[in-house]
């Protein structure tokens, strides 16, 4: 049996380090690689980040829709990035962001979570705001899978206070109530259970309830403006369980495998100095 996703995101990030470094083959990073736009490209850059940073870093988080743009054949490549990723020993996290109801995010979680499929990942991230219990069918395929989900909570993005921060009449924000729903998906699981959030870095006063026995996916350490020592103050007493997602600020430094493996390195010393 496979361990649980939460049990095996504890090893790694207790062994290779707290972070996640994304796999973002946006046009301005293929030019700055001199790569081209085109599915040629997409490949050589995704197979540059896995060669370099698969071995040492604890996640590596595909992000979809850079894949999908380019059809079939870019599909075809995130596949195989995905399969090269565990391969070589990293955690992978699709960043999709799927929610849906009912027979259709069955599919979606079918298209991540299922062992059977050629697109089946550690974990995925997906999205609460067709209520929580939308997202039944892809927490039932992750427990029979041994994968986890990471759930949209209190994102960075400006607009995200508009639903997050709403409240309800149970007086709760719809935040804490995606965070106290998790917390329940969590209950008795150790050392972390496979069901985590997606918390903004760049956030301050978050003012909800964190410790949800999960992991906290933190974008926006980097290129957004979050630094690791921010991490303590913005996470209180659940930074133990933060994992700060990077990508530009370490993806720049391609094509150079050895630039890549030294800037992730670095950010894994400065996250673990700031949070212990």
């Amino acid at each position: 049996m496979t361990p649980p996703f939460g049990t095996r995101l504890r090893q790694a990030m207790d062994k290779r380090g707290p972070l996640c470094v994304g796999i973002d083959p946006h046009v301005a990073l293929l030019e700055a690689w001199g790569l081209g736009d085109d599915v040629a490209g997409l490949e050589r850059f995704s197979r540059t980040v896995v060669e370099a940073l698969a071995g040492e870093v604890a996640v590596l988080k595909p992000q979809s829709a850079f894949f999908e743009r380019f059809g079939s054949r870019g599909i075809a490549v995130l596949e195989q990035t995905v399969a090269d990723a565990r391969s070589a020993g990293a955690l992978v996290l699709m960043d999709a962001k799927r929610g849906d109801i009912g027979s259709t995010m069955a599919a979606y979680a079918d298209a991540f979570l299922a062992p059977t499929s050629p697109l089946f990942s550690d974990a995925v991230t997906v999205s609460p705001y067709l209520g929580f219990g939308s997202l039944r069918p892809a927490v039932d395929a992750a427990r029979a899978s041994g994968s986890g989900l990471f759930a949209l909570a209190l994102t960075s993005n400006p607009e995200g206070h508009e639903v997050q921060r709403a409240v309800g009449e149970d007086g709760l924000s719809v935040a804490q109530s995606v965070l106290r729903q998790l917390a329940a998906e969590n209950a008795d699981a150790s050392p972390l259970g496979s069901f985590g959030a997606v918390v903004g870095a760049t956030l301050r006063d978050i003012g909800e309830d964190l410790e949800i026995n999960g992991a906290l996916l933190a974008p926006g350490v980097g290129a957004q403006g979050a630094t690791p020592a921010d991490l303590p103050a913005v996470f209180g007493a659940a930074a133990a369980n933060v994992l700060p997602s990077v990508s530009r600020d370490v993806l720049k430094h391609g094509p150079s495998v050895a630039a890549l493996r030294e800037v992730s390195a670095r950010f894994v010393d400065e996250v673990r100095s700031a949070i212990g």
